[in-house]
């Protein structure tokens, strides 16, 4: 079905050409799924940007190669012939689906303009096949949700959505780049399960671009994979996994394979505990009304959570979005106000200091978000973002900041003189170091990191966990790690709470949970697990 030969694409930079595909080849048939793999920067999804005519001219161009699709060369077609095959002969899923889906418009007007655009129907007909896409991937009362915005959807359902989007064309190939990297392993299960089901009901051609090599091995018939625009190696999936040939794919998958912790538990047991949560609740009101908002309902995001930390511990939270468990990190921190309930630091409870006495005691405790892109200022180079909170608190003077401001690029592994770059000239690993030596800088007592490594590919993933590991040795540090993914929790945590719906469903130690959970939900979030 599709002939890729000796493609070439070119991105033209301040400092000269970046090759960022470089003669690459391969083969795809009808019915087959093709997962092309690889760390971020790969060129793996410019590749197939490319022969779409995705990829901005300039500054990329394709400076060589033929992409033949049932016979036709995708890279010879002009603008107008492309947009006959795109969307229609071939579809994408793109990885983030609210960049992707106008906020503006209905679920609805998206689904029936691509329908419209590539088939001769009428706007009512357009309407009923919208809604029966909506209904083959799993949208409950797609009648009465077409017509809703996709803000009023989780992100599993906008990743459906998108599905839908692509499939309501009837194409007969589908590119799925990234379409589960942010979703917890429940969702991202189901959307496998789903992709799976529909390339096999439709007999689709399917390139499956990922970082994930459990998700590769659960998806793909064929593995391609790619470092810094070059195939590496490529064969069938049984192949690559049981015999690598490699370096480069053997470090990939010794990635995804570090399961057990590396290191043994610093955690002391004091009285009283180091912090101890009792009975939290966190509930947010949900107004309603045209002309007058009135309360019509109160959503419990956090519903009576007790638990107790001690000091040096590394304690897991994991649940599926929408658990509760970002929230219940946020009102430790009182970024979120409880609606009853204690936080008890070290015996002080946080929640009934004042908002002076809260912005003295912040440097005690401090978090690390989930896109460090959204939480570093842009317009503060590094330097500025590290030399703040320790001026703000009185822990360095104008003379002694740059020093500080060094040691923390050399605790987080990065190069000195980065320090006067901005964030959008790093990586996302690299952000994430950033992020991280800007919540150790002060030297905190309690670190709570909400996702910090889930958009992350494995390699950085692992490079990431195994920095948080040795930084809590080397400061002494506790930690609160919120996760929706259990085999990182396995690696890094001693013990580990699990929620669901805002309640707390089962806690234990990290091996004991692993090796026999109780809970009929931790079973279901262990067997969601992509396995090699």
């Amino acid at each position: 079905m599709l002939s890729v030969k000796n493609l070439r694409v070119v991105f033209n930079t301040r400092n000269g050409a970046s090759v960022a595909v470089d003669d690459l080849s391969f083969k795809l048939k009808a019915g087959e799924v093709l997962g092309i793999v690889g760390e971020s920067g790969s060129g793996k999804s410019v590749a197939c940007y490319s022969l779409l005519g995705l990829i901005p001219t300039p500054p990329g161009k394709i400076e060589n190669g033929s992409a033949e699709f049932m016979g036709q060369d995708l890279l010879r077609m002009s603008e107008a012939e492309l947009r006959k095959v795109r969307g229609n002969k071939i579809s994408m899923i793109f990885q983030g689906p609210m960049t992707s889906l106008n906020p503006y418009m209905r679920i609805s007007a998206q689904l029936i303009e691509a329908a419209l655009q590539h088939h001769k129907i009428t706007k009512k007909e357009a309407r009923q096949r919208a809604i029966n896409a909506l209904n083959e991937v799993g949208i409950r009362d797609a009648e009465a949700r077409i017509d809703l915005y996709p803000h009023q959807f989780s992100g599993g359902m906008r990743q459906r959505v998108m599905i839908a989007m692509a499939l309501i064309t009837e194409p007969e190939l589908l590119i799925a780049d990234e379409p589960t990297t942010a979703l917890d392993v429940s969702v991202q299960a189901q959307i496998l399960a789903l992709i799976k089901k529909l390339q096999v009901t439709r007999n689709l051609a399917v390139i499956f671009i990922t970082h994930d090599l459990g998700v590769a091995a659960q998806m793909a018939d064929h593995i391609l994979v790619m470092d810094k625009g070059k195939l590496i190696e490529q064969g069938p999936t049984a192949d690559i996994f049981n015999n690598p040939t490699t370096p480069y794919t053997q470090k990939l998958l010794n990635a995804v394979l570090t399961t057990a912790k590396p290191t043994p538990s610093l955690a002391e047991r004091t009285e009283p505990p180091f912090l101890q949560v009792k009975q939290l609740k966190t509930w947010f009101p949900q107004f309603g009304g045209a002309f007058i908002k009135r309360l019509i309902s109160t959503q419990q995001a956090v519903d009576d959570i007790s638990l107790t930390i001690n000091r040096g511990e590394i304690f897991g939270v994991v649940g599926e979005s929408g658990s509760g468990k970002s929230t219940l990190g946020r009102t430790i921190m009182r970024l979120v106000e409880a609606h009853s309930g204690e936080v008890l630091l070290e015996g002080k409870d946080l929640l009934k200091l004042s908002e002076s006495e809260l912005k003295n005691s912040r440097r005690h405790f401090q978090m690390i978000f989930q896109d460090p892109y959204a939480s570093l200022n842009p317009r503060m180079t590094v330097f500025d973002t590290l030399a703040e909170p320790l001026l703000t608190h009185g822990l360095a003077t104008q003379i002694t900041v740059l020093e500080q401001v060094n040691q923390l690029m050399d605790d987080v592994g990065l190069d000195r003189c980065f320090i006067r770059k901005y964030p959008h000239e790093f990586s996302g690993g690299q952000r994430q170091r950033i992020a991280i030596a800007r919540a150790i800088a002060i030297k905190p007592k309690l670190i709570i990191a909400d996702e910090p490594v889930s958009a992350l590919d494995v390699t950085i993933r692992a490079q990431i966990l195994k920095l948080l590991l040795e930084l809590t040795q080397k400061h002494q540090l506790t930690m609160l790690f919120i996760s929706h993914d259990m085999s990182v929790v396995r690696y890094l945590c001693d013990r580990v709470l699990v929620m669901q719906n805002g309640r707390l469903v089962e806690e234990g130690d990290t091996e004991t949970l692993f090796a026999a959970p109780k809970e009929v939900y931790t079973q279901q979030l262990l067997a969601a697990i992509p396995k090699l």
